[in-house]
This record gives structure tokens, C-alpha cells and sequence, in this order.
């Protein structure tokens, strides 16, 4: 999951279950603010481990480094222990209320579970367990960045933050409608340009949604008659809602990937059903096969509303190249068995450019959105003719 939506989701949390505040006001903190703070921050602080990456030249952290120690339940205790410990002192220099030491260590507890939870969601893999074991689940359930996710985790506190005070409730549902009109928009440009175009239908209905939201409340004032908590707490029900209905797709677009390998006869090693942008009825099959890897994308809406099998959106095979000496060297170099480590659907690659021979490796997890582009982990290796290595390194988009 993305930062922002991770730091979002903190926040909401923070407000939905410990009576937080807005974390932006005019006046100092108050308790209320730090609980918002503390939850928040500690939903973002697993990513602060990307720093690593920005200060070092080693260009394998991102596969053998990100989401390992700072996303560790093993290692949770320690971060909790010194950041409730760092909160504590901030707030006492500041002289602002707090709450106890204890009731700190749980709110950063509940930030950082919440960012563990909403990456092991994705495809990418959480090191859940390091330094005890090194392994990479993840459940395949949402896509890395899903804008309807971040809506509900985010609109719910601006229309809390729009109806909590009487003398601005209009004025602020008219801003806000007009910063979010847009929004549908550019989302969609976004989406086509990276190859996972919208429909007009869900723009036209995305913008009406906005307006419904945002406006409707205001009218004859009664979204002042909804507590701010509620407010947070339906945003917060129906995130949890969403996490669901992602599920049960997951689990149906699983069990098709499961029969397409059936009738192909394929001698399954791996297979996956991974969230496909832009919407939940959008998926990636992938089978693992020992020459290749076999892909169906599919589009679950089918089955939903006409009560018959999901319909294949494009099949595709990336076999491996058959065996030779320059991909037994390739397969040696330890940067290239770091990342076979990470990979779940490798296809190795290989021709010859001139004197040069190119080994490629990639994960086919990772869509190919737009097929115009490399895919996002495509590592190369170029030989000399006589073996060897000329240089090596990711694939530039």
C-alpha cells in the first residue's frame, strides 16, 4: 500500500476507535490531537525503511530490505517501546497533554499493525517475521494503489470535519465538493495512461457520488445531527467492508485460475489470483509452470451480472529460455539469486545484441499494465562473448 493511504488510514482508525481529532487545528495539541498523531505516525513509520534505499547505491534494497525490519512483528515491541517513549518526551518539552506512556505504546501498536495489515494485502510481500525468517507472504488482495480504498478511508473524515462545526457546515461542503470534483478525472488519466482505462459510466457516477456526498449533508444542516465519531466510524466499517468484498474475489478469481490450469492439464509449481487496476472485478491469474508461466486476466463483473463464467480479458505465456551457459552464469551472480529470492513467477529471458548476450529475468506478479513497457522488476545481465559480465542491473522503464 502507498504511504499516503497508509497515513490516512492512521488517522481514521485514531478517530473511529480512540477518540482522535483532526490532526490540523489553530489551537496547540491536545490529547485528542496526539492519540490522531501517534496512530497516524505510526501507520507511516514502516516505510521510513525506503530511506535506506534513497542513502545507499545497493539497488537490491528494494527487493531484500524494503518491508523487513520496520514492518516485523518480531521487532514490533522495540519500535513501540522507543516511540511511545519519544512522544512521551516531545509532549512534556511542549508541555501538551498526553496520554500515558502505556496508552501510547497501544496507539503506535495499533498504527503499525494497521500498516502490516494493509501491506500484507498487496502483492509486493511483508517480511512479517524477519530476522527469524525471511520469507514474503502476502494475500494478493488489493492492488498497491487503490484510489476507491483511499476514498473510503478518506472522505468520511473530511464530511466529519465539514459537519462538525455549525457556523462553516456550507461553506466547507461547497469547498470540498469543488477540490474533489475533479478528482474522478484525473484518476481516470492516471489509469489510462498507465494502461487500466475507466469507463465514462464510473466517472459519471464517481462525480455524482462526490456531489451527493459532500453537498447533500449540508442540506436543511442535517449532517450536524451525525457525531463526529460516526462519522469516522462508518468510514472505518466500510474500509473493513471493502477489505471483504476484495476477499471474496480473491477467493473467486483464485478458484478460476484453479480450473483454467485443470483443463490446460498444467503441472502446477505456483499459482495466484493477484488484484488487477483499475476495480476489484479485474484480475491476474498466474500459473507457474516448469518451461513458463501461464497468465488469464479475467473480469469477474461478467459472471456477476449475466450468472456466467468470468470472461478472459487476454491469455498470455512467457516461456523460459532453454537452457545455456550465459543463463547458468546469470543464475549464479548473487544479485540475480536475490532477486530469483523475491520472484514468484520468474521467466528468464535471453538474446544475443551483436557480440553481447543478454540474460533478462522478471516477475510476472508484477502486471505488464501497459505491454509497451517493461515490466517494473526486470533485471538484466549482459556477457561478453566469452562470459563475461558487462554489466548488470534493472531493466529501465
Amino acid at each position: 500500500m502507498d504511504t499516503i493511504t497508509h497515513g490516512i488510514a492512521g488517522a481514521l482508525l485514531a478517530k473511529a476507535a480512540f477518540t482522535g481529532k483532526d490532526v490540523f487545528a489553530l489551537k496547540p495539541l491536545d490529547r485528542r490531537r496526539v492519540i490522531t498523531w501517534s496512530v497516524m505516525l505510526g501507520a507511516i513509520f514502516p516505510d521510513s525503511d525506503v530511506l535506506r534505499e534513497f542513502l545507499s547505491k545497493n539497488p537490491m534494497l528494494i527487493v531484500t530490505w524494503h518491508r523487513s525490519l520496520t514492518h516485523s512483528l518480531v521487532c514490533l515491541p522495540i519500535w513501540v517501546l522507543l516511540l511511545a517513549g519519544l512522544t512521551r518526551y516531545i509532549c512534556r518539552w511542549r508541555k501538551w497533554d498526553c496520554p500515558s506512556y502505556l496508552a501510547l505504546c497501544g496507539l503506535w501498536t495499533a498504527g503499525i499493525l494497521s500498516h502490516i495489515l494493509l501491506d500484507l494485502v498487496t502483492t509486493f510481500g511483508t517480511m512479517i517475521w524477519s530476522p527469524l525468517a525471511w520469507s514474503r507472504p502476502a494475500w494478493d488482495i488489493l492492488f498497491i494503489v487503490d484510489f476507491t480504498f483511499a476514498g473510503i478511508l478518506l472522505i468520511p473524515q473530511l464530511l466529519a470535519w465539514t459537519c462538525e462545526d455549525p457556523g462553516h457546515l456550507r461553506r466547507r461542503a461547497l469547498l470540498l465538493w469543488l477540490i474533489f470534483t475533479p478528482a474522478p478525472f484525473l484518476i481516470s488519466r492516471i489509469a489510462a495512461f498507465v494502461g487500466a482505462p475507466t469507463s465514462d459510466t464510473s466517472i459519471v457516477v464517481a462525480t455524482l457520488l462526490i456531489a451527493v456526498l459532500f453537498l447533500l449533508p449540508a442540506l436543511r444542516r442535517w449532517g450536524l445531527r451525525v457525531p463526529y465519531v460516526a462519522w469516522n466510524r462508518a468510514g472505518l466499517a466500510l474500509a473493513i467492508a471493502y477489505l471483504c468484498a476484495a476477499a471474496f474475489a480473491h477467493h473467486q478469481a483464485l478458484l478460476r485460475v484453479q480450473q483454467f490450469a485443470a483443463s490446460e492439464n498444467l503441472e502446477t509449481q505456483s499459482i495466484a489470483a493477484l488484484p488487477f487496476p483499475p476495480s476489484l472485478w479485474h484480475w491476474d491469474g498466474l500459473v507457474l509452470a516448469p518451461r513458463g508461466v501461464y497468465e488469464v486476466r479475467m473480469d469477474l463483473s461478467d459472471s456477476l451480472f449475466s450468472g456466467s463464467s468470468p470472461s478472459a480479458i487476454e491469455r498470455s505465456y512467457y516461456p523460459d529460455a532453454p537452457p545455456n551457459p550465459f543463463i547458468e552464469k546469470a543464475r549464479a551472480l548473487p544479485n540475480v539469486r536475490r532477486f530469483l529470492w523475491f520472484a514468484r513467477f520468474p521467466v528468464t529471458r535471453f538474446h544475443n545484441e551483436g557480440s553481447e548476450a543478454v540474460v533478462e529475468i522478471l516477475d510476472v506478479r508484477f502486471p505488464q499494465i501497459r505491454r509497451d513497457r517493461a515490466p517494473s522488476f526486470e533485471y538484466q545481465i549482459r556477457f561478453s562473448a566469452d562470459g563475461q559480465v558487462l554489466s548488470q542491473g534493472w531493466l529501465k522503464k
